[in-house]
């Protein structure tokens, strides 16, 4: 086990892992309050057509990625915004529509490229070290950012119309949330991989909202839940040679059910039905 820690690639990886970890379980924080969870789906999605067109065309893919992640939450968005539709039926329409464009991109690669596929279910023990630069450089982008907003983050995760109503630029604020949940998104891809992204924005926060009451404490919780699971998921997929993706997910997945179980908040539900 400590062998392995020796190895450029093993220390690489966990770095990545942590940031990505810490990163996705804090903006899943306003993810959850706010009801957005579909948009972590459709956006992992979207950036990975991104990556696909990169490769096939030899751009950047995370560039691409990027682009393809901020044009699909804008357009949702400002889709909601008109009024014309949910946003879970928007995201639903551009979450198939990015489906289908990232399954045709990698039909039209002539040859086999297992990077692409990296992305997609998350390679995070082959991550460069110019890739660890650049999850660095947007992790820090993204939290610096929620730091500074966090109070107008959280009015409107729980109210937006309220926190328009007491002078809070709540719409900025909204795609504001939009545009970091779909950098956290891109940050992640080679990590957890397109698809199962969604569920590290997810869980960790969902954890921790079954644990507590206060805000801070549900953030502070998260994160520490995210950054565990993510570095003793990547330590499990190299030790038993498992991908990594499965690996973090399915162990956030089970410390989920335990909190579920031990939740003070469901203790106290319990409580109040005896008691009537």
């Amino acid at each position: 086990m400590l062998d392995l820690l020796a190895y450029d690639f093993m220390q690489r990886s966990l770095l990545a892992a942590a940031m990505v970890g810490g990163l996705c379980s804090v903006i899943g924080v306003f993810v959850v309050l706010r009801g957005l969870a579909f948009v972590g789906a459709g956006t992992s999605h979207a950036a990975f057509a991104g990556v696909a067109l990169g490769y096939l065309v030899g751009w950047p893919p995370l560039l691409l990625a990027i682009l393809f992640g901020l044009a699909t939450v804008w357009i949702t968005g400002w889709v909601e915004e008109r009024g014309r539709m949910k946003l879970d039926v928007s995201i639903g329409i551009l979450y198939t529509t990015t489906m289908a464009l990232g399954i045709l991109f990698i039909g039209l690669m002539k040859t086999y490229n297992a990077e692409v596929y990296g992305y997609l279910f998350g390679s995070v023990l082959s991550v460069t070290p110019e890739e660890l630069r650049i999850i660095g450089a947007l992790s820090v982008l993204v939290l610096s950012l929620l730091l500074l907003f966090a109070k107008e983050l959280y009015f409107i995760a729980f109210d937006q119309e309220m926190a328009e109503a007491s002078g809070v630029p709540a719409r900025q604020m909204f795609f504001l949330l939009l545009s970091l949940v779909a950098l956290t998104v891109v940050v992640s891809l080679k990590t957890v991989g397109a698809i199962l992204v969604f569920a590290m924005i997810l869980i960790p926060a969902s954890t921790a909202y079954q644990l507590t009451h206060s805000l801070t404490t549900l953030t502070l919780y998260s994160a520490f839940f995210g950054i565990t699971t993510s570095v003793v998921g990547v330590l499990i997929s190299a030790i038993w040679d498992i991908p990594s993706g499965p690996a973090i997910v399915l162990l956030a997945t089970v410390i989920f059910f335990s909190a579920v179980v031990l939740s003070p908040k469901r203790a106290r539900r319990t409580g109040a039905a005896h008691s009537h």
